[in-house]
């Protein structure tokens, strides 16, 4: 296609993108983000104006209806601009680097939409800002006016806007520069003062680390449990950080921001209560949460205090997943919808009469007492005044076993009451428009939840959700992995854009967790291959650590490389963490020294700022103790038994690979050989033990492991 045969019309019609075909008949004259639309720019001397949002967004909805849906709105657009949309989740490169620059040129964090005017050369940014209304209020300027205006800087100020370019591109030296490698002896420093921070920040009347408006932050729940684990083995539990993960996740289960018919999370609470959701449901903290949820439940188990709240949780998690977001061809979905029929929420909350005309049907249904329909009001506030624009959206004010204790009732009869309305209510709600779900599958988050799936699959007993798991690594093997190339996203199906590093280090984090659950030869050299490209294509041979991406990629204004968290871990995080697992797993020194390098590569951010590297401090601590391993080879029923006595506990530092002793072995793998009964293999970093051959002695081992077990 010619430059100039694309000016003059939308052009989103020929996209995969669920978000870009929103926008396919807008009147704006939208274009992707190739080569011809930066051409054209380039050859009309036109702005661009680069609009960058994902389907799920609400404000990217309110946005779209108030001006890019307005024939006047878009005739300015189209007047002065070449109009360029980007769904950041297919592009998340270019969505760091303008992100940074909004932050850079306005001194506050963004969001999305993200509106950014470029210049038609460079693409350095003009002006960047997120949302604009159609008309002036709450301090922002009409989105006609903005666009005005930015013309008339371009026709008056390009001596202004050079010199603002070469700020911005000397900002962004200086933060690559910040990775260069420290010399430093790693040690338990930043890992303490990240454990001190995240107690500090803690809410403790609502859990989280926030007020509003209040995220999950997986990382940070991920570090305290793991920090917790450490701890107790080196008998010196720290109950005050458990308590700040535990309590933060049934705050969360309880909430608003837990589906409590349909299951999974939602991306956020607008308030500190955890009450009111943006509605939107993202795949990325699901899986992670998932994964929580069953570690939380398996160290409840463990220590005597199980209740039901953390394993339902999972499990309703996990179903919502396998039920509306997996593939008839096995990958998962990216999101579903804030919006249906309009209206924010419509889809999840209740009228007053609606709710009680269902209760009042319920309590005729068989096997549902109507004295539990009573009790349910009290639990979910239907009883009291609506807590979201005169509706009533549900939220667990009074936990289950307050409700049992107070009224004298059976905490499990209780229960499995709750149950049978919610699954009432469940199936009417299910009559309703549903919000629309974002169809497309992103490798990376894929990763994210093939490794909360395998999680779940082996911590909660639960095979079908390992099946899961196994369904969507083999359709990113089969459909996303093209002579050693990986790619990042897949619909309809074509798999399209060349892969990021969160794609590569995610992807191998759920490997490795799979294979826990059920090993596979194929998988396993699968994860090893895409190791050797993850180096190949990302490492920063100078400073260590690894770019977004990969040095392939097309030419931007900023190569980013990404050490802190946000919604999900940093993919320097992952990748130093699964290449130092899977280095001493395969017995491959250049994995675990790759994973050094990054460290060292971020230790001067993480000195800043520790909290906000907490996949980072979790890839540390690893690093500094290496996992134990513990490779069994298994003879007939004893493939279930054993894999069952290692399924019992919660050991975040111990990696257990069950290799049935038919199956042959990877070449890395080849001294761990099978005997005449089954044998397992102990190991602590690259240094193994003589094999157990006995239940007894794998019992004894897995109950009482720790660092110093093998010493």
């Amino acid at each position: 296609m010619q430059s100039e045969n694309i000016t003059g019309r939308n052009l989103l019609g020929q996209e995969t993108s669920p978000y870009l075909l929103q926008h396919a008949d807008n009147p704006v004259h939208w274009m992707p983000w190739n080569a011809d639309s930066l051409a054209l720019a380039r050859r009309l001397n036109k702005p661009i104006l680069l609009s960058i949002g994902y389907s799920a967004c609400h404000w990217c909805h309110v946005m779209a209806h108030e001006s890019f849906e307005d024939a006047e709105t878009a005739g300015v657009m189209n007047e002065f601009f070449i109009n360029i949309k980007i769904d950041k989740e297919e592009r998340p490169d270019l969505d760091k680097i303008y992100q940074t620059a909004h932050s850079l040129l306005t001194q506050r964090p963004g969001g999305w939409p993200l509106t950014v005017f470029l210049t038609p050369d460079t693409h350095m940014p003009i002006f960047a800002g997120t949302y604009f209304p159609a008309e002036t209020k709450h301090g922002l300027p009409a989105f006609k006016t903005l666009l005005r205006q930015i013309h008339e800087i371009w026709q008056t100020r390009q001596s202004d806007i050079i010199q603002q370019s070469d700020s911005l591109q000397s900002a962004y030296q200086r933060i690559y520069e910040s990775t260069r490698p420290a010399e430093t002896d790693f040690n338990n420093t930043l890992i303490d003062i990240a454990r001190s921070q995240i107690e500090q920040q803690f809410d403790s009347r609502n859990g989280g680390f926030s007020g509003a408006p209040k995220f999950p932050h997986p990382a940070i729940l991920e570090f305290a449990l793991k920090h917790w684990s450490y701890t107790k083995q080196l008998n010196k539990p720290d109950p005050r950080i458990l308590h700040c993960a535990v309590f933060t996740l049934e705050k969360m289960a309880n909430g608003g921001i837990f589906d409590h018919l349909g299951g999974g999370f939602c991306r956020y609470s607008t308030d500190a209560l955890w009450m009111i959701p943006h509605f939107e449901k993202m795949l990325y903290d699901n899986g992670p949460l998932l994964s929580l949820y069953s570690q939380a439940w398996k160290i409840q188990e463990q220590n005597n205090r199980a209740d039901s709240l953390f394993f339902n949780t999972a499990c309703e998690t996990a179903n919502w997943v396998r039920r509306e977001m997996q593939s008839a061809e096995g990958g998962y979905y990216s999101a579903q919808d804030a919006d249906s029929e309009g209206a924010e929420g419509k889809f999840f909350v209740w009228s007053k009469s609606e709710i009680n005309a269902l209760l009042k049907n319920a309590a005729s249904e068989p096997g549902i007492s109507a004295e539990f329909v009573e009790l349910f009001k009290s639990r979910f506030g239907l009883d009291l005044k609506a807590n979201f624009e005169g509706l009533w959206h549900l939220h667990g004010y009074l936990p289950e076993a307050a409700l049992a204790s107070k009224h004298q009732q059976d905490a499990a009869v209780l229960h499995n009451q709750f149950y049978l309305i919610r699954q009432y209510l469940f199936k009417q709600r299910e009559k309703r428009v549903h919000p629309g779900t974002d169809t497309k599958i992103l490798c990376a988050w894929n990763g994210l939840m093939i490794q909360g799936m395998a999680a779940a699959g082996r911590l909660l007993g639960k095979p079908e959700y390992t099946e899961s798991a196994v369904q969507a690594a083999y359709f990113l093997k089969n459909h996303c992995w093209k002579n050693n190339q990986l790619y990042a996203s897949y619909k309809d199906g074509k798999a399209r854009l060349n892969a990021y590093i969160d794609d590569y280090a995610f992807l191998i984090y759920g490997l490795l967790e799979l294979l826990q659950c059920r090993w596979d030869n194929n998988l396993y050299t699968w994860a090893l291959e895409l190791a050797d490209q993850l180096l190949a294509d990302f490492e920063d041979t100078g400073y260590g650590g690894f770019f977004f991406t990969s040095h392939q990629h097309e030419n931007l204004i900023q190569r980013p490389k990404n050490f802190s968290d946000d919604a999900i871990p940093a993919g320097n995080a992952i990748a130093a963490l699964v290449l130092n697992r899977l280095g001493y797993l395969s017995a491959n020194q250049r994995y675990i020294e790759a994973a050094g390098n990054c460290l060292k590569s971020a230790w001067q951010l993480m000195q800043q700022a520790p909290i906000s590297h907490c996949a980072l401090l979790s890839a540390l601590n690893e690093y500094l103790r290496p996992p134990n391993i513990l490779i069994m080879r298994t003879h007939n029923d004893d493939i279930k038994n054993w894999q069952s006595i290692t399924q019992q506990f919660h050991l975040p530092f111990t990696l257990v690979y069950n290799i049935p002793a038919q199956q042959p072995l990877h070449s890395s793998l080849n001294n761990k050989t099978a005997g005449s009964t089954s044998l397992a293999y102990p190991c602590s970093g690259m240094t193994c033990y003589e094999p157990f051959k006995t239940e007894a002695e794998l019992q004894a081992y897995m109950r009482n492991n720790s660092y110093r077990a093998l010493e």
